[in-house]
């Protein structure tokens, strides 16, 4: 079951949060958009009140069940922005519905795979969380995602999404972390998407590296670098964002 935010009114807008994330991250993004548009915030399945049925879970599948959501809801032509591996969630869409959505957005995320490197790192956060729990995970996890000198000016919004993020259980943790370790690359799929495409980068960011942010730019709609941003804009450069997302849904 996908728990879900729905505000405003107009063409509808999908926003997909990150891992150990939940719809929350979006309110202010919501709260401001709703005048022009009906905006969606999901959890996931296994993150905040939406379930999870199994110990696995692979990104098509999370495709597929959002899809069903979808048709539940009669959305159609959506708009999907998805932070970290919430743009990796709106790849695997846009590689299943092609035309049927209207645009997708990456919010400090990629179509690349992992690397080896980023593989390995993967596998040492299973071993930690294994040995020592989610909450210590997410205590050391959350902070670095913001660049230093933002961090003790959001002290507040880290500290309610280490809140968040520590209520998330362990199989869902270990399993998006499997899923994300092998997800296959989507470059191809935001290449040829033909839908509108927006890329949101930041120049700091400790997960997903700039150079590889700027390899998207030639294929990309609207594609935007936050200067001393990290990997969490929406809340670093939370006015520079919504100006960017407003006029990537309000082509002139």
């Amino acid at each position: 079951m996908i728990r879900y935010t729905k505000q405003g009114t107009g063409k509808p807008i999908i926003f997909l949060h990150g891992f150990c994330e939940t719809k929350e991250m979006w309110k202010t993004f919501s709260d401001q958009l709703a005048n022009n548009f009906t905006i969606y915030c999901l959890d996931l399945p296994g993150f905040g009140e939406s379930g999870l049925a199994s110990k696995q879970i692979s990104l098509e599948e999370v495709a597929v069940i959002i899809h069903d959501w979808m048709e539940e809801q009669k959305i159609q032509q959506p708009t999907i922005i998805g932070h970290s591996l919430g743009g990796y969630v709106a790849l695997a869409m846009a590689e299943l519905l092609g035309s049927e959505l209207a645009g997708i957005g990456l919010f400090h995320s990629t179509a690349f795979a992992d690397d080896e490197e980023k593989k390995h790192t993967r596998n040492k956060t299973i071993a930690f969380i294994k040995k020592h729990g989610v909450e210590k995970f997410i205590e050391s996890f959350v902070p670095p995602l913001f660049a230093a000198q933002h961090q003790e000016r959001l002290e507040e919004e880290i500290t309610t999404l280490i809140q968040y993020g520590k209520k998330t259980a362990m199989e869902t943790v270990l399993a998006y972390i499997e899923t994300m370790r092998d997800r296959k690359d989507r470059f191809e799929v935001w290449k040829t998407f033909g839908g509108a495409k927006l890329m949101i980068a930041g120049t700091l960011d400790p997960a997903i590296s700039i150079k590889a942010s700027q390899q998207h730019k030639p294929y990309t709609t609207s594609y935007y670098e936050l200067n001393g941003v990290g990997h969490m804009g929406m809340f670093e450069e939370r006015e520079s964002c919504l100006k960017i997302i407003k006029a990537f849904l309000t082509p002139q």
